[in-house]
């Protein structure tokens, strides 16, 4: 239990489903609420299936282009803190990331369920390398990779609700209330990647033959 709890707040955290809800909300304005909850229901398989592709198969990209786990957790960490001083530092941007083009394109098109809602908006690279790293942390015990895609499935569910109830969220919350979660979430997402940095940097000083 206590890996899903880690497996699942860390991803929360990072993914931060709160706060794609502007942009959520933003593109299906003109949808049915059927429609919305299509769009709802695919962005969250499409991020559970990005999940589970970085998840397993992330350490054979890592290991064609030669990029040692250690090295992907700094650089992973550097752009989880970065992700977390945007929602700590910053009000939210109702583009999250997509540029007008982009948004404009995804209003045009029926399905914007791969893009923008899931890539870039929730699985971005932040979540990725941070899949990635976790593999090897519980690649040896299957009882732990069943757990960690049990959490993963937990958080493509929590994103399906969060994506259905956007535009009800959004009144309730109301802009300040969303900046609010998101700082919150923001400090958590900071931790998180300052603890990839400094446990790679250990292991890399740790791996020095200093002899």
């Amino acid at each position: 239990m206590d890996i899903f709890i880690y497996i699942f707040a860390a991803l929360f955290s990072v993914i931060n489903p709160l706060g794609a809800i502007p942009i959520f909300v933003g593109l299906t304005q003109d949808d049915t609420l059927k429609e919305r909850q299509r769009i709802s229901f695919w962005t969250a398989i499409n991020v559970f299936i990005i999940m589970i592709i970085s998840f397993f198969v992330g350490q054979y990209v890592l290991a064609f282009f030669g990029i040692s786990i250690d090295a992907l957790r700094i650089a992973g960490g550097f752009i989880i803190v970065n992700s977390g001083f945007t929602l700590l530092n910053r009000k939210f941007s109702k583009s999250r990331g997509v540029n007008k083009e982009v948004e404009t394109d995804a209003q045009k098109r029926n399905d914007i369920a791969l893009t923008p809602l899931a890539i870039p908006m929730l699985a971005g690279p932040g979540s990725i390398s941070l899949l990635i790293a976790m593999y090897q942390d519980y690649k040896d015990n299957i009882t732990s990779l069943i757990i960690a895609c049990c959490a993963m499935a937990a958080m493509a569910l929590s994103i399906f609700l969060i994506m259905r109830s956007s535009h009800y969220l959004s009144r309730i919350l109301g802009a300040s209330g969303i900046v609010a979660i998101s700082r919150i979430i923001g400090f958590i997402v900071i931790a998180i990647g300052i603890q990839y940095i400094a446990s790679s940097v250990v292991n890399i000083v740790e791996s020095i033959d200093f002899g």
